[in-house]
């Protein structure tokens, strides 16, 4: 007893002396940040948060829950492996989008190119229904919007301003009326092509059919134009991408894609492209998918790929022995990181061809296995814009990146459109027959 009143007697002198003082204060202090590229990311992120082109959530809603959403808690998806076959979280809920910086997202109304066309308008639909749905429930945190001001509020308010974009051209059903509808239902973008060709534009990842864009697919770019309809070039073809540029009134985007001289995959921008981007004022939503990151992470997954089926070539019937086989490669061939400064890379390079007025940020987050490592889900776009402020980018070009060039592209659509409202509806129809 006598030996715990000596030791709080002795606390009690040292609390009282000076330099006791200034350690209790230095221990309850806040940390303050000293790298300046946290510093310059997070002033950045502060006063632009991000504007994200391309979020797969809604096809989440519909393959996890069959768009069933009154008991979905999208404050928390950290539990939603069960719901997936792989086992897969989803990516994105209200808290990591905050955490995030995220303060506008393009949700995609994507569905699948196996679809007939009519089948792909109805479900079109229905995806857009689920998604103003979720919106709805959370108002505080998200906020439908359609317009650039509307975004903008919506920032200014702390909620994440949310916007409907299409993914592939097979959901119009090859009708301009269906556009027009589409767009008055909200959908703010379209690409023009997802995987496969449409009757009217070509697919990046597809035997070529039209070199590029039929007659009636430029009138599709057309009528987009006119309505202030975002064209999407993601997923389209080279020639496709050309033709789009050729006929353009207003800026395009890619929501999401990367650079193909840095990653050689078909999904990813060319450099004759690139170049034609200032003139267009268009920009590319760079994407966090690692096979069109790194290049040799897809060098890596083709010779899987082809050594798959050679195996299954060879012990056709026998399961078993094939994924012995696989499993043998695996374990000695892992799969190569992929990390934020691949991403980086990818900016860099088209900022060098195309200016940083150029660029802009579509992760593709729950319609990938995942992001690079430290940026595996939406809380993760801090990290990349610290690699970039490394890098030497200034704040203003983080906050053009981040959203000021994804709402100059917006604004701009509008102002098009604003300025040709005396001209008719486009009334072509689609050629039967080739489409040609």
């Amino acid at each position: 007893m006598q030996r715990f009143a000596t030791s709080l007697v002795a606390i009690a002198a040292c609390l009282a002396t000076p330099l006791a003082a200034q350690s209790v204060e230095e221990d309850i202090a806040p940390v303050v940040e000293t790298d300046p590229a946290v510093i310059t990311a997070t002033a950045a992120l502060e006063a632009a948060p991000i504007f994200d082109g391309h979020n797969d959530v809604p096809i989440q809603l519909r393959a996890r829950f069959d768009n069933q959403i009154n008991d979905f808690d999208f404050f928390d998806t950290t539990g939603t492996g069960e719901t997936h076959p792989e086992g897969r979280v989803m990516h994105t809920d209200i808290p990591r989008l905050a955490e995030g910086k995220v303060g506008a997202q393009y949700w995609s109304v994507y569905v699948p190119v196996s679809l007939s066309e009519p089948e792909a308008v109805q479900m079109t639909v229905e995806q857009i229904d689920v998604m103003k749905r979720l919106i709805a429930r959370y108002p505080g945190s998200l906020r439908y919007a359609e317009t650039a001001d509307e975004v903008e509020r919506a920032m200014a308010n702390g909620e994440v301003a949310s916007l409907l974009g299409m993914e592939g051209g097979h959901s119009i059903g090859s009708s301009l009326a269906v556009l027009r509808q589409m767009y008055a239902l909200g959908a703010r973008y379209m690409t023009i092509t997802h995987s496969k060709n449409t009757p009217w534009a070509d697919s990046a990842t597809d035997t070529p059919e039209h070199d590029g864009l039929t007659d009636f697919g430029k009138d599709v770019i057309r009528e987009m134009n006119r309505i202030g309809m975002l064209v999407d070039l993601s997923h389209v073809s080279e020639a496709a991408m050309m033709d789009t540029l050729d006929v353009a009134q207003a800026p395009v985007i890619f929501s999401h894609s990367g650079a193909r001289a840095i990653n050689g995959h078909a999904r990813n921008v060319p450099d004759s492209v690139l170049q034609r981007l200032p003139e267009n004022g268009g920009i590319v939503m760079v994407v966090a998918l690692p096979g069109f990151l790194n290049d040799e992470r897809r060098q890596w997954y083709a010779e899987r790929e082809a050594l798959e089926a050679k195996q299954k070539s060879l012990f056709q019937g026998q399961p078993d022995v094939v994924k012995a086989a696989m499993d043998a490669w695996d374990a000695e061939n892992p799969e190569p990181q992929t990390m934020v400064s691949h991403m980086a890379d990818h900016i860099d390079h088209i900022r060098e061809n195309a200016g940083v007025e150029s660029i802009g940020i579509g992760a593709d987050f729950d319609g990938m296995p995942t992001g690079p490592v430290g940026f595996e889900d939406t809380s993760g776009y801090p990290a990349l814009f610290e690699e970039l402020a490394r890098r030497g980018y200034s704040q203003v070009e983080l906050e053009l990146i981040s959203s000021r060039n994804a709402i100059r592209v917006l604004r701009q659509a509008e102002q098009y459109a604003a300025s040709v409202t005396s001209q008719p509806p486009i009334e072509s129809l689609i050629p039967t027959g080739d489409g040609e």
